[in-house]
């Protein structure tokens, strides 16, 4: 059976649009309808592997339907420029994805959809595969056709036995049903007070507007209802008119001429100037080649990267002598080099190497970590593409050698070992765009002189008492059999708690609690945690359920997740990603150590199994307190908040004293919570809604806290506002060092996208800075820790905070050195202050 692919190029287009975040070239382009298009296609592709291909498109000209109704489609709102400007690259990129594209003046999308699709049923050997978001599609469906209905998250398939068990009637019905019920979106009438139930009801039983109306004297109709027909019949008979796809349009092309024809060379240039790098590595793109062509094809290759030679470590000194500039990647067996020009290939031990590293190169790597530690102990500090690349991406993600070399060189990465000759080259560009924007002594003097900070701490790891954790598990698992008992004796019967489809079966239907305002899926009704949580006062066996959860999640990923990492020493070795998030922010991986719960007091005794390496040793925390409040008053100058600050007084007790309105020294510890939660919510633009489900209050009520703590804070709302303004104007925000957040969800004319691009302007300072601090104070207290202290290893970060261990006889001075340097990493208007504690475990070790 050969297959057609056949797709609604506006539908799909117009639904990448509005559900991909704003994406753009380096030269303002937009290009996240094509980029989702493509995505959303390729998947099809990929599925069906159609013999037929083609994608309608409407015309601006007016359809036959506009000519006799111009009411039709009356009303609907202009295309978005930003969409619009999409649409040429767009078709293009389905060209050479190897689409027909189809568009006649006259005629709309559905039509075109809808005649290739007649095409296909007329002939025995094809099965026509139909792709749209728009449910007018649907009368279409046959025994030769499917309609593939894309919508939020997922696309369904449509056959005739899909259709009828989900509307009742057959699929050739459909466009009665739309007859009688209307379409406000296509401005379709439909009959007066004739709703989708009634409808659905009336054709099941007439099958057709004709049949209706034949037998409107029949029993089953009601006076009412058979009123609403009679008046209405004009109004039915247009909007069937209107709802009929026609399958004749004159096309002019029969079925063979649409054959599927592959994917065209020419998509890799392409791609590359619509800066989609993902797809070139997806499609296995290059400049010479394409996965589709067929075999024997004659294309001119491209430039071959010359073949590796192998050198000793003495020819590969003598190569490059002190002073110079050297390219070097980790390879599998051994390491290669480049002065731009030739590859050299060393397999000898690394210590061996060691001159070329000894600092009097420049030496030029991407994944810096990756070579550190292949050569141990090395003073080495790389020139570490990865980090230029995370500079200047300032978010965007674009960190990988592939993307940046199209991005800043124009070139495809070469395969092989071709790679290494790009790097100097590469570098230089970097640089020159490093210094543009101002980051030099971000990238010179906190990222890269972090990344041997971050080896040494992969290197040293976090040691676990393993028998500790084991016993720590043990007492989870039992706790996990209560658990499970008392929730089943709750519900009255046995089921699977982990199974969302049995528990949205047992809450909903069986023990009936209350459904009003939830969400739903394609499953029923989400037993998420946030719906949860808002029926725990409908029965006790939510709370139930909801500490199971949390008692299973620390059994599985901590108390039996973290014993499969450790070592045979008992010791884990996270990943620090240094260039992963948008924020600036560390995060940690294999396991995340930066994810350890503390808000439980069960969570919390997970700390404990944390250890020093041996006897005599601790652990010595020092983290810094409320630093992204401190940097808020800082950078807005706020009188009243940094004067807070200055004097020492709890800040969440001042803003309990404003918002509530009562003296500073009779707040009652549930204020000061709640004004904790309206201080950091502030930081992260929370909004009234947000605010209210946050401390339990009315949206009005939290709309009052937030106006009185900017009337007590004039120069938050002030600064708040500024940095939206500036970020709109420049498209991204600074940190404190001047690392830059580009927002592109500022522009967007989709009003959700907005409002969060405005949340991201207000926080990414604050938080940036943040990260940037601590990054500066991890560069300067590990030099110092390593010059004063011998004994003193840092081993974990967890954003404001930093963890050393050391001998016992050194924490003292552990404690103030990072005290000295915390404090001390960048000076501001208010204080940075900094506890510290030492402690026999990480739990002990906490302030």
């Amino acid at each position: 059976m050969k297959k057609t692919l056949v797709i609604d190029g506006n539908s799909i287009l117009n639904r990448a649009f509005y559900g991909i975040r704003p994406l753009s070239t380096k030269d303002g382009k937009p290009t996240n309808a094509i980029y989702g298009m493509l995505n959303i296609v390729l998947r099809h592709l990929d599925a069906i592997r159609p013999d037929f291909a083609a994608v309608a498109f409407d015309l601006k000209a007016p359809n036959f339907r506009k000519q006799k109704y111009p009411y039709y489609k009356e009303g609907r709102h202009e295309t978005p420029p930003d969409l619009l400007a999409q649409f040429n690259d767009a078709k293009e990129c389905l060209r050479l994805l190897g689409f027909r594209t189809l568009e006649l003046e006259g005629y709309e999308a559905d039509d075109i959809l809808g005649t290739v699709a007649a095409l296909g049923d007329a002939r025995e050997d094809t099965h026509t595969y139909v792709l749209s978001g728009d449910r007018d599609l649907l009368q279409l469906i046959s025994d030769k056709t499917t309609v593939l209905l894309a919508s939020t998250g997922e696309t369904v398939s449509f056959d005739r036995d899909a259709f009828f068990t989900k509307y009742g009637i057959e699929p050739s019905e459909f466009v009665a049903l739309k007859a009688l019920m209307g379409d406000s979106s296509d401005h379709i009438y439909g009959v007066p007070g004739i709703g989708e139930k009634t409808a659905t009801k009336l054709i099941a039983e007439f099958h057709s507007i004709d049949g209706l109306y034949e037998h409107l004297d029949a029993p089953s109709i009601s006076k009412g209802v058979r009123e609403k027909l009679t008046a209405g019949r004009s109004y039915a008979e247009e909007s069937l008119f209107l709802a009929t796809i026609c399958r004749e349009v004159p096309l002019g092309v029969t079925l063979e001429e649409l054959c599927y024809m592959g994917v065209s060379p020419a998509m890799y240039d392409k791609c590359v100037a619509l800066e989609f790098t993902g797809l070139i590595k997806k499609l296995s793109l290059t400049p010479s080649k394409c996965p589709c062509e067929a075999e024997g094809t004659q294309k001119e290759s491209a430039p071959a990267a010359p073949a590796a030679s192998s050198c000793n470590a003495d020819e590969l000194i003598a190569r490059f002598p002190a002073g110079s500039a050297l390219a070097v990647l980790p390879s599998p067996d051994g390491f290669l080099f480049s002065n731009g020009k030739e590859i050299f290939k060393s397999t000898c031990a690394p210590s061996a190497l060691f001159p070329l590293f000894d600092g009097s190169r420049r030496v030029v790597t991407h994944d810096a970590k990756r070579l550190l530690h292949a050569l141990p102990d090395t003073p080495l500090v790389p020139r570490d593409l990865l980090l230029y690349g995370y500079v200047l991406s300032g978010g965007d993600g674009s960190t990988d050698l592939s993307s940046l070399s199209l991005r800043y060189l124009g070139e495809a990465l070469p395969e092989d070992d071709g790679a290494v000759t790009l790097l100097l080259r590469l570098e230089e560009a970097l640089s020159t765009e490093i210094d543009a924007i101002g980051a030099r002594a971000l990238l010179d003097e906190v990222e890269l002189p972090l990344c041997p900070v971050l080896t040494r701490m992969e290197k040293e790891g976090f040691r676990i008492d393993t028998a500790a954790l084991t016993a720590f598990g043990e007492r989870l698992a039992a706790e996990i059999v209560l658990l499970t008992e008392n929730i089943t004796a709750l519900a009255g019967m046995d089921f699977n708690i982990n199974s969302p489809k049995q528990l949205a079966e047992v809450l909903f239907e069986h023990l009936a609690l209350p459904t009003k305002g939830l969400k739903k899926n394609k499953n029923g009704y989400s037993t998420d945690v946030d719906t949860l949580s808002s029926l725990r006062f409908a029965h006790p066996i939510v709370d139930e359920i909801l500490t199971y959860r949390k008692i299973t999640k620390l059994y599985s990923t901590y108390a039996q997740g973290l014993l499969k990492v450790a070592d045979e020493e008992g010791v884990i070795h996270t990943d620090f990603k240094q260039a992963l998030t948008a924020t600036g922010r560390l995060s940690s991986a294999e396991p995340n150590l930066q994810n350890i719960p503390i808000r439980t007091a069960l969570g919390r005794e997970l700390r404990r199994v944390f250890v020093p390496k041996g006897k005599g040793r601790v652990f010595v925390d020092a983290d810094y307190s409320q630093i992204e409040l401190r940097l808020l008053a800082a950078f807005s100058g706020d009188e009243n908040m940094c004067d807070a600050f200055l004097s020492g007084v709890d800040i969440h007790r001042r803003t309990a004293a404003a918002v509530f309105r009562v003296p500073e020294g009779a707040v009652p510890d549930e204020l000061r919570s709640r004004a904790k939660a309206v201080n950091f919510g502030i930081v992260y633009g929370i909004s009234a809604y947000s605010l209210s489900a946050d401390i339990g209050v009315s949206v009005a009520e939290a709309k009052r806290y937030m106006e009185s703590y900017f009337a007590e804070f004039p120069g938050i709302k002030a600064y708040l506002d500024k940095t939206v303004a500036d970020a709109k104007e420049q498209g991204y925000t600074t940190t404190v060092l001047g690392r830059r957040r580009y927002i592109p969800e500022l522009s967007s004319r989709i009003y959700a996208q907005r409002s969060f691009g405005e949340r991201v302007a207000m926080n990414s300072p604050i938080q940036g800075s943040a990260a940037d601090v601590i990054k500066v104070a991890m560069v300067r207290a590990d030099r110092r820790l390593c010059e004063e202290c011998k004994s003193a290893r840092l081993v974990m970060q967890v954003h404001d905070e930093l963890i050393v261990e050391c001998d016992e006889g050194e924490a003292e001075r552990v404690r103030t050195i990072l005290k000295e340097e915390m404090e001390g990493a960048v000076l501001l208007a208010v204080p940075l202050t900094v506890a510290t504690a030492v402690g026999k475990n990480w739990l002990e070790a906490e302030h």
